[in-house]
């Protein structure tokens, strides 16, 4: 077992030259999604068996694991160029593509599945998390039916980043929505076969694929298991041949490594934190004072203690590095209100703004902390309730299950919640415009200030690497002193294979990029 990370060498390393076709790929998955429509779903339960039916204009190169602006290739697109005011990327597509229905690909799906996502389409989705990613698209046209062309109100340097997100598959002109949630044609290398809620997901080869020789395995048969100790007694007993991608804690991975020490196991960065969501339009905490006051009690240590036996990474907004492109070093975060490594002196300020509120040890505030009910979410839930007990605050947890909880917090149905945020790639252009700029959907605890949303603009218009993450930290410490979803710590979450799955590539930076799975291969 690779404990800690992959080696270099593993990491990248590109699929061996003896691969084999034939087989099918057997995973304990760790959760029943809503649906299978990837531009619907904010979670990997969704987006992951899914991502290999689908193929974006361009993408993540699948063998590079810190994807970024360096790491994109061609996928649906050959080849793009900005024009001089850099307001205008242009798409040369490829040719001979077909949609899993036998229908051709043309540029007018392209420009569907973007107004679609822009709101501008006849048809809607039920819910769109990220249609604050598009809010600088101002139209897509077409030339012919190979050329397409994303026309920006504003230069964005960093667009293309979005189009090569796992969350930005092409859809069909030709399928309504509301198919797609439930039998979604693709143009990628696995046909969709069936979707049983709490059951299973599978997928198959598609023999039409546009590119030569992929994909290698006949089909993938994601098992659901939601517990998760039962789900690592089928891959040790040799039932399934890999765990739920980026779903095991280190525990659970040492547990493996004495079971199954001929497996590998990569333990890695998956930009995806554990925050807190704080009903900002509600009773007590439309009081900005009495969101202070959650944030100073927070102890990050201790999760990453608890949880991640050490392996955590205390963070803001973005990922931390290295692995984090954009994430502030360690020294500059802890200057941050309620990051200081004086936990006992920030509690001592978050007492005094409960007294000044009324609370104190003979009166405390009674509240629920809500959660999705899967350990991820769980886990540290149960340990925000023991520290907001340290500031006169008992809470009780409320397990909401998979298919309820985003709605329940669109809605702003919560008091406080205990969150998880997965983004999509590593880039402030997302994290800052889907979690945190005014009126997205996936702005859980609403927040939203107006001086904020020109710096998001500001720092997405700066084409210097550099000067962009100098205006990136000074967001990280508005949002910090805004108590805008205060993050408790970056995690790292662990997948096994067994030694004859070959091909697989876990990303350091996003759970949500590496999931296209037309290199994996068995050897045996």
């Amino acid at each position: 077992m690779a404990a800690g990370s992959l080696s270099a060498a593993m990491l990248l390393a590109a699929p061996a030259l003896a691969e084999k076709s034939g087989g099918v790929l057997k995973v304990y998955f760790f959760d029943s999604p809503a649906s299978m429509s990837i531009h619907e779903e904010a979670t990997i339960a969704g987006q992951g068996p899914m991502m290999g039916v689908f193929n974006n204009l361009v993408m993540y190169d699948q063998h590079v694991p810190q994807s970024g602006l360096n790491s994109i290739v061609a996928d649906l697109a050959t080849e793009w160029s900005w024009d001089e005011a850099k307001t205008a990327l242009t798409f040369k597509l490829r040719d001979g593509v077909k949609w899993h229905d036998g229908k051709p690909f043309a540029a007018a799906d392209v420009k569907c599945t973007w107004d679609l996502l822009a709101g501008a389409a006849q048809d809607k989705l039920r819910v769109n998390p990220r249609k604050a990613w598009y809010r600088n698209l101002d139209s897509v046209t077409t030339n012919g039916e190979r050329e397409v062309t994303f026309h920006l109100k504003r230069p964005q340097p960093a667009f293309i980043a979005l189009l090569a997100s796992g969350f930005s598959p092409v859809y069909p002109c030709h399928v309504p929505a509301a198919a797609m949630r439930q039998h979604p044609i693709g143009t990628g290398p696995f046909k969709f076969v069936e979707f049983k809620p709490n059951e299973s997901i599978k997928v198959a080869k598609n023999p039409d694929y546009w590119k030569p020789g992929r994909p290698l395995l006949d089909g993938i048969e994601y098992t659901i298991i939601k517990n998760q100790s039962t789900g690592v007694l089928t891959f040790v007993s040799g039932q399934v041949d890999m765990t739920s991608p980026y779903f095991l804690q280190v525990p659970m991975l040492k547990d493996i490594g004495e079971q199954d020490p001929k497996s590998t196991c990569a333990l890695v960065p998956s930009n995806v934190q554990r925050n807190v969501i704080i009903n900002r339009n509600a009773p007590p905490f439309d009081d900005p004072e009495m969101r202070r006051a959650v944030a100073l009690t927070v102890d990050r240590k201790a999760y990453i203690d608890t949880l991640t036996q050490g392996k955590g990474n205390i963070g803001g907004a973005l990922l931390a590095p290295p692995e984090g492109i954009w994430g502030m070093p360690r020294d500059m975060m802890e200057q941050l209100p309620g990051y200081s490594p004086d936990v006992g002196k920030s509690r001592e300020e978050a007492r005094k703004i409960m007294q000044a509120h009324g609370y104190g040890p003979d009166k405390h505030l009674s509240l629920k902390v809500s959660t999705r009910n899967i350990p991820p979410y769980r886990d540290p839930a149960v340990i925000l309730i023991s520290q907001l007990k340290e500031i006169w605050i008992d809470a009780e947890l409320d397990p909401v299950d998979t298919t309820q909880w985003y709605p329940k917090v669109y809605r702003k149905d919560y008091s406080i919640g205990a969150n998880l945020t997965g983004n999509g790639i590593d880039d402030p252009d997302q994290a800052f415009y889907e979690n945190y700029a005014c009126g997205s959907e996936s702005n859980y605890d609403g927040y939203c200030n107006a001086e904020m949303d020109k710096l998001f603009d500001r720092q997405s218009m700066e084409e210097d690497q550099e000067r962009r993450k100098q205006l990136v930290w000074e967001i990280e410490k508005r949002l910090a002193e805004d108590v805008a979803r205060p993050v408790l710590y970056h995690n790292r979450s662990g997948t096994c294979w067994k030694p004859y799955v070959k091909g697989y590539t876990p990303m350091i930076n996003s759970i949500y990029n590496g999931n296209r799975m037309e290199d994996v291969w068995l050897d045996r």
